[in-house]
């Protein structure tokens, strides 16, 4: 019968190996735009073979969380800090999706010129990044305040999305030849915006984690 010291064991594990696959999501996302900068064909494969290492990292931590539960009978703090990382495993894994999305269009545009210098994407990534380093650490020191700031930095992502819109929309309105190179930059912004939406939803698991209570966050 497991005991409560396996149990702990396998649960350590758990969050080490989520912490292992949100730092692979991490450098996901911060390739895809070097990628796009650079219009890189070899960094953009690269970055489409690495997402079926998270894939398969995703589906293995989903494997042993319901073990988990099948087996241990955990109490409900456990439960709910495995369903937690279950579901921010879920959230990564969709944010390396973006990050694939990113790097297919690169290989599709690569030999095409940007419409313009690349400012306000590689900014609201670097945001992204950083709420999803805010949030893996909130969920190790099981800190709310720290994962409630993180989610409200979504809002900054949104306000830059919002202006790369009324941008490229520009753009297509004075030159509708601008329409294709401005869609793409278009679709690269709104990838980022989820990633984002995804991040906040990490902070919402682990406030659940903590307080039992889960609430929908920047509504």
């Amino acid at each position: 019968m497991p005991t409560r010291e396996s149990f702990d064991q396998d649960l350590r594990q758990l969050s080490d190996d989520l912490l292992r696959m949100g730092t692979l999501v991490e450098d996901s996302v911060r390739r895809s735009i070097d990628a796009l900068r650079a219009r890189s064909t070899v960094l953009a494969q690269e970055i489409v073979a690495s997402d079926n290492v998270i894939d398969a990292l995703h589906l293995e931590l989903e494997e042993r969380c319901v073990r988990l539960m099948a087996t241990q009978q955990p109490m409900a703090k456990d439960l709910r800090t495995i369903a937690s990382i279950w579901a921010m495993t879920i959230d990564l894994e969709r944010i390396a999706d973006h990050s694939e999305d990113i790097a297919r269009m690169v290989l599709r545009i690569a030999s095409e010129p940007l419409l313009k210098p690349l400012i306000d994407i590689p900014r609201m990534s670097e945001i992204v990044r950083e709420m999803l380093r805010d949030g893996l650490d909130a969920f190790v020191r099981h800190d709310v305040g720290l994962a409630a700031r993180m989610a409200a930095r979504d809002d900054d992502v949104d306000h830059l999305y919002s202006q790369v819109f009324r941008e490229l929309l520009t753009y297509m309105i004075e030159d509708p030849r601008s329409i294709e190179r401005a869609t793409h930059l278009l679709m690269a912004a709104q990838a980022v915006e989820r990633m984002g939406d995804h991040a906040t939803n990490i902070a919402e698991r682990v406030i659940y984690m903590v307080t039992g209570t889960l609430k929908e966050l920047n509504v």
